[in-house]
């Protein structure tokens, strides 16, 4: 309360109502390899094009022949935000790398500091030590989600061994398989800039869809039949027998299709079978209401824990879930079909409240892809009952 020492009028600002929510970014990814340079060894520097990256880091390269092409891959494919982590070598420590405790990270483990990334790749490892550190990375992170590439030249029993050794009961990765072809940057013997193909990894090339994707549809929107900009041919043809083995495992193909050109053909997580977290687009829309409400809500630590504090964070919960649902993120025709938002003496007890705890209860109802469509005809005549 002001104090007040002399007679007059006086005027005071104060807060009340919803404050709003910003929607956190869904696409920035954070790539981790050898490039063809030394440049900033175990740093996340930023790279926002191509040329940047040619700029820091150089062109593909014997000696890191991963790396540059899933970043090429990436903005070809509408990738637009990314950090890169370049390591030594291709040993699998360098890769996940460590961190002292002390604010000393390398590998990996740097885009711990990195809180805009959003999706991770190491292009080209599937080493199963680098794969589970990336599971472990993401779901330590709580706000991140990995893409796989399948083992090169693997056939159907080696994409399914690689898969039964990547477990996430929350589902916070998805695998890709088989392997592309496309023209990548390179520079020849005389020192000129040539497009070369060369079979690379999907990843990066995935990352920069689920980026696309998000820009012109949502997060929502399952990252799927969607071309591959750039990919010439696949290194293995997935026939539909193929993918009906596949598909239930939670391997995401990608095919090519007549007049339709080559295309991501799946859209499920590493979760277990039958997991609410199976599609991809499900596992990263909660990943981004999460995030959004977190980062965005910071304001109440230390609010007044009562009946108004709690109604102004259901109001702010509520409109920003409103917003999500209008997108078309959220199913139901009204906004009390698609979500909820709790927190009064319901969702918290005196002795939370006497703790000082705030305890908020949001459901909501996403959206899931039409992965089967089915249709279904028969003959009909004009007399017949329909």
């Amino acid at each position: 309360m002001a104090e007040y020492l002399a007679p007059g009028v006086y005027v005071e600002e104060f807060a009340m109502g919803a404050r709003p929510i910003e929607g956190v970014s869904t696409s920035t990814v954070g790539f981790v390899g050898v490039a063809s340079t030394e440049y900033e060894r175990n740093k996340a520097v930023f790279v926002s094009s191509w040329g940047d990256y040619v700029s820091k880091y150089g062109r593909y390269s014997a000696s890191a022949s991963h790396l540059a092409p899933a970043v090429y891959s990436f903005f070809a494919n509408g990738g637009k935000r990314c950090y890169v982590v370049n390591v030594a070598d291709h040993d699998d420590g360098t890769l996940i790398g460590s961190d002292d405790g002390n604010g000393n990270r390398t590998g990996l483990q740097t885009l711990n500091a990195v809180d805009e990334v959003s999706i991770v790749c190491i292009p080209g490892e599937t080493d199963p030590d680098v794969q589970s550190a990336m599971i472990t990375h993401c779901e330590a992170m709580g706000d991140r989600f990995c893409i796989f590439d399948a083992t090169k030249g693997a056939d159907l029993t080696g994409v399914q061994t690689q898969r039964d050794g990547l477990a996430s009961d929350k589902g916070v990765g998805a695998l890709y398989y088989p392997w592309i072809d496309m023209a990548v940057e390179t520079v020849d013997g005389e020192g000129k800039v040539v497009m070369t193909t060369m079979t690379v990894p999907p990843s990066g090339a995935v990352a920069g869809i689920y980026a696309r994707s998000d820009g012109e549809r949502g997060v929502h929107k399952a990252p799927a039949n969607e071309i591959v900009r750039g990919v010439t041919a696949l290194e293995k043809t997935v026939t539909m027998a193929e993918q009906e083995v596949l598909n239930p495992k939670g391997i995401n193909c990608i095919r090519a299709f007549t007049g339709r050109g080559i295309r991501v053909w799946g859209a499920r997580t590493i979760a277990p079978t039958g997991s609410e977290w199976k599609y991809v687009n499900v596992r990263r829309l909660f990943l981004y209401l999460e995030e959004s409400i977190d980062e965005s809500t910071q304001w109440v630590v230390f609010e007044p824990n009562n009946e108004a504090l709690w109604a102004r964070v259901v109001q702010t919960i509520s409109n920003f879930l409103t917003r999500v649902w209008k997108d078309g993120a959220l199913m139901g025709t009204k906004p009390d079909e698609a979500f909820f938002v709790k927190c009064d003496r319901t969702t918290m007890t005196q002795d939370d409240i006497d703790n000082g705890r705030l305890v908020v209860v949001i459901g909501v109802a996403p959206v899931k892809p039409a992965e089967f469509v089915i249709f279904k005809i028969a003959q009909w005549t004009g007399s017949a009952n329909s």
